[in-house]
């Protein structure tokens, strides 16, 4: 054999340039099913599902191309771990060369450099060409730079690409309309009818993943009973059509806003889709950007997806691979708090949470804001382990994948990373959550107070953050006014706030 191509889980394109010059009288695929990666992390029943799903059908498709493959099934009886089972392969195979394009998790790629080692089997690594911005344009624009700021890359990606550009001027005159897109949905009338996104009627493959995981993961967190996301990349094109058609002209002024038993609001849900490669981001922003230039869609709605997608994903690819492996271990606030056990039941008292979680376990999603502003934002306030949150935010989303997951979480929702990419912590009290959702009006925690036993962790945790963090919170004019705001606190209220939040800190699972 002369090369045997691994296909990764979340590389499922026959675009792909592992397979440029696939010759199937000498080469074949090799897809891998492993136990070992459902139990890595505890993984969502969703996630474990949408990987399987769309690997077998993948697989499928390259039957019917009469292309020879190896497709080693979860429940084989072999040993769990992926880095056991390639050396099975290669062993079997014996392959000049085992190519893969470059994986999306640092541990994968160590992995397979290590088996290929042992088993004296050339790595061939060759670059995602799925992405806009390769891991070398990336580091040459990141290096020397102490800290990394979207805005900068986003514009270079918006002028090298000609996306939304007039003359080399951005279109409308200004780079981002993000204070467009912050609108709350109105608090008397609620979000009114959103058009659903496109789901998709699990066939029989998907079935057979569903008993299977129900065997083999009975324990896992989340349900598949909302299993709906698209698998093919037939089903993921229609997604993006229906979602540009239907949901894009809205998406933009509600993308930041919260409402209980609205789990999806006008989001696209393609991140999945997107991740797995089911679907490229050239016609995805393509999409969005006719859109706009056939008047289907406000320009402010554009731009705030196009960011997404152009910016924001490509830069935190380009982060993760730069800061690797230290990434993972950052921890610039040295929070060492234990996850409370109810982030896997939802069984809390305070209703933006409980909604959030409950959600997450139904579906395996959460939009950006929830995740962020809520999840992230509690996180950080009540000082928990960032490797811990991490592994749960790794774990429950069917989306995540650690290079887009870690600097998510760690970087930008829990400030892990100091300023590294991110200017200032995204920390904020519940009035923020009560201007942006109706949660506070059903919750068992008073929204108005600090301090007391009614009072809402998300206020006592703020302000004794604030208090804690004073120096480096003033010194930075994106968060100074919070800790003018602090200044101006009663001095009996704010002891009784610091008080109060050590008894919070110290009973977590209680909230």
């Amino acid at each position: 054999m002369r090369h045997l191509i691994l296909v990764l889980g979340d590389q499922l394109s026959f675009d792909s340039p592992a397979l440029e010059n696939f010759d199937p009288t000498q080469d074949s695929l090799l897809m891998i099913e492993a136990p070992g990666e459902a139990s890595h992390v505890w993984s969502h029943k969703a996630r474990i599902a949408i990987f399987l799903s769309s690997m077998r059908h993948f697989i499928n498709q390259a039957a019917a191309r009469s292309w020879p493959f190896d497709y080693i099934q979860i429940d084989e009886k072999l040993p769990p771990t992926y880095e056991e089972r390639i050396a099975i392969a290669l062993r079997r195979h014996s392959p000049k060369a085992l190519v893969v394009v470059e994986p999306g998790e640092w541990r994968m790629q160590k992995s397979l450099e290590s088996v290929c080692a042992a088993e004296g089997i050339e790595l061939r690594l060759i670059d995602d060409t799925h992405f806009l911005c390769s891991r070398h344009e990336f580091s040459q624009w990141a290096k020397g730079k102490k800290e990394l700021r979207l805005e900068f890359f986003y514009r270079v990606m918006r002028k090298r690409y000609n996306v939304l550009m007039v003359d080399n001027e951005p279109e409308g005159g200004q780079w981002n309309f993000d204070v467009d897109n912050r609108s709350a949905y109105p608090k008397r009338t609620g979000p009114g009818e959103i058009t659903e996104p496109a789901f998709f009627e699990p066939d029989d493959i998907t079935k057979e993943v569903f008993h299977l995981i129900e065997k083999m993961f009975p324990d896992h967190p989340g349900q598949l009973e909302k299993f709906a996301w698209p698998v093919t990349r037939d089903q993921a094109l229609h997604a993006l059509e229906v979602f540009v058609a239907q949901r894009l002209p809205s998406f933009g002024q509600y993308q930041d806003a919260m409402w209980t038993d609205t789990p999806l609001g006008w989001h696209s849900l393609l991140s999945a889709a997107l991740n797995l490669h089911l679907i490229n981001p050239r016609e995805v922003i393509a999409a969005v950007e006719t859109a706009y230039r056939d008047g289907r869609v406000s320009l402010a709605s554009a731009e705030g997806f196009i960011r997404q997608v152009l910016g924001w994903r490509e830069f935190i690819r380009g982060v993760y691979w730069t800061d690797m492996p230290n990434l993972k271990e950052a921890n610039h606030y040295q929070s060492k708090g234990d996850l409370p056990a109810w982030f896997w039941t939802g069984e809390t008292r305070m209703a933006c949470m409980r909604d959030s979680l409950q959600q997450t376990l139904e579906w395996g999603y959460a939009h950006h804001i929830q995740r962020l502003m809520v999840l992230g934002n509690f996180a950080t306030l009540a000082q928990l382990s960032p490797q811990q949150v991490g592994d749960w935010f790794l774990a429950i989303y069917v989306d995540a994948i650690e290079w887009v997951e870690l600097p998510n979480t760690s970087g930008m929702a829990l400030h892990a990373c100091g300023s590294r990419f991110t200017s200032k912590p995204y920390v904020a009290s519940g009035a923020y959550i009560g201007r942006q959702s109706n949660y506070c009006g059903q919750c068992h925690y008073d929204a108005t107070k600090r301090s007391g036993e009614k009072a809402c962790p998300f206020n006592t945790l703020y302000w004794n953050f604030i208090e804690k963090h004073e120096a480096s919170l003033s010194s930075n004019p994106r968060t100074a006014l919070m800790t003018k705001n602090l200044q101006k606190m009663d001095k009996d209220e704010l002891t009784r706030v610091k008080l109060h939040a050590k008894h919070v800190l110290s009973n977590l699972d209680t909230l």
